[in-house]
C-alpha cells in the first residue's frame, strides 16, 4: 500500500476568498476603477506613508494607482499575491491596505505589508486586519510561517506586529535603502503554528 502522502494542489486551485469581513472593516481584493479613490488616500498619507515606502516616492499618479489594483486583482486569481484593499463597513472610505504579497509555497510562509491613511491611524483598524489575515494565512494558505518585515525606525508598524504577538526575530542591518534611498536596517517579525500550539503541516 503506497503511504506517500498526496501532493497539495497547485496554488491556481486554491478555493479563497475575495473578501473578508472584521468587526469594523470590510477587506476585499483590489478592483478594475479603484485607482482614483485608492490614489486620494496615497496624496493624504504621503508625508508618513512616503518614509517607509519606495513606491509613494514619488507621488504616484492616478494612472499608476490603477495599474497596481489592476495588477493586484489580476495577481490575486493566479494566486501570486493576496491584497486586501480596507473600507470602513457600509461605506465606500478606503482606509488602506494589508496584503500578503511574498509566498514560498514549498514552506509555506507568506510575509505580510500594510499601510494605513493617514486620517485613519490610531483607531486599531490595522491591527484587526492584519489579525484577520493572519488567519487567511493560517487556514486558508495552510501558512506555518508568517513573517512582518519593518524599517527599524518604524515605530508604529513595528507595534501592530508586536499587539498581534508576532515575536522579534531579530534585526538586518543595512540590507536594504528605503524610500529616500538611505541604508536601512530591517525588523523581522514572524508567528509560527508552535505560537498557537499547532503542529506544522
Amino acid at each position: 500500500m503506497d503511504t506517500t502522502p498526496a501532493a497539495a494542489p497547485p496554488p491556481i486551485m486554491l478555493d479563497l476568498p475575495s473578501e473578508m469581513e472584521t468587526e469594523r472593516l470590510l477587506m476585499r481584493c483590489p478592483r478594475f476603477g479603484d485607482g482614483e479613490r485608492v490614489n486620494v488616500a496615497v496624496r493624504e498619507s504621503v508625508d508618513e506613508v512616503g518614509r517607509w515606502m519606495p513606491w509613494a516616492v514619488p507621488t504616484p499618479e492616478n494612472a499608476a494607482t490603477e495599474k497596481w489594483c489592476r495588477e493586484a486583482s489580476v495577481k490575486f486569481l493566479s494566486r501570486e499575491q493576496f491584497h486586501f484593499s480596507l473600507y470602513l463597513k457600509g461605506t465606500d472610505t478606503f482606509v488602506g491596505n494589508c496584503g500578503i504579497h511574498r509566498i514560498v509555497w514549498d514552506v509555506p510562509m507568506v510575509e505580510i505589508g500594510y499601510w494605513l491613511r493617514t486620517s485613519q491611524c490610531g483607531k486599531g483598524y490595522m491591527t484587526e486586519a492584519v489579525a484577520q489575515l493572519s488567519h487567511f494565512a493560517f487556514e486558508q494558505l495552510g501558512a506555518n510561517r508568517i513573517e512582518i518585515r519593518v524599517d527599524q525606525k518604524n515605530d508604529r508598524s513595528g507595534r501592530v506586529a508586536e499587539r498581534l504577538g508576532f515575536q522579534l526575530d531579530g534585526v538586518l542591518r543595512c540590507d536594504a535603502r528605503g524610500a529616500a534611498k538611505e541604508l536601512r536596517d530591517t525588523r523581522i517579525y514572524s508567528k509560527i503554528r508552535a505560537d498557537a500550539g499547532e503542529k506544522p503541516r
